[in-house]
């Protein structure tokens, strides 16, 4: 689904990442773990191809990343949602209209019962017509994970998702994702709350990645 093959990055002069060789496999559930500024986050970015490796391939949907137009980046990204630590949304708009905002760059309608269905999942059914500003971490992050995956994509990415939230809402947030991957998602969670992956450990068959020394291993039974 997503593999990187000896892949390097290099970042304002010094390579961030090396050697990097790992398969997302679908239905797979995943965490990335490593200090701040470790590469995580890039890691994440390859995954999308928002940035393109310096050495190395990465293949997203057996597409080799090298290859894809800007018109074939956009299609492969409706396949993959991305929740983002820092979520931006438009103040203007009501939850619901940023929540169906990737299906209205689409040119996609949204069925009003889908995207109630949605909100409700979320516990967010209450709130369609809040505006962004109103809401608190917890429901922003929430609001995230539901755009994310309105496009009903078959890959989520979350850089963060729990690290401006309590541990409570932190519960709340993984049990949404263990239930996307129980429906047949690929997950994967950069996050440095290691709580969190072993409260996951004990609901999914989750792999532990570590970033170390620029490279990506599988954590041991330490965690």
């Amino acid at each position: 689904m997503i593999a990187f093959e000896n892949v390097a990055y290099n970042y304002g002069g010094g390579e961030l990442l090396s050697e990097v060789n790992l398969r997302l496999a679908p239905g797979s559930f995943h965490f990335l773990t490593g200090p701040s500024g470790s590469g995580k986050s890039t890691f994440l970015k390859l995954s999308y191809a928002e940035l393109q490796p310096t050495a190395g391939r990465v293949t997203i949907f057996d597409r080799e990343v090298r290859s894809l137009t800007r018109d074939d980046v956009a299609m492969t990204r409706r396949r993959v949602g991305v929740v983002h630590q820092d979520c931006q949304f438009l103040d203007h708009l009501p939850l619901a209209a940023n929540v169906t905002l990737p299906l209205t760059v689409a040119g996609r309608n949204s069925d009003p019962r889908d995207l109630s269905d949605l909100l409700g999942w979320v516990g967010l059914g209450h709130l369609g017509d809040a505006k962004p500003p109103s809401l608190s971490g917890g429901e922003r992050q929430r609001a995230a994970l539901a755009r994310a995956i309105i496009m009903g994509p078959d890959v989520i990415l979350a850089d963060e998702p729990t690290g401006n939230v309590d541990w409570e809402m932190s519960l709340r947030l993984l049990t949404l994702l263990v239930e996307l991957n129980k429906m047949g998602k690929t997950i994967l969670v950069a996050t440095h709350d290691l709580n969190l992956i072993r409260q996951a450990k004990s609901q999914v068959a989750a792999r532990v990645l570590r970033i170390k020394n620029r490279r990506i291993q599988l954590a041991g039974a330490d965690l």
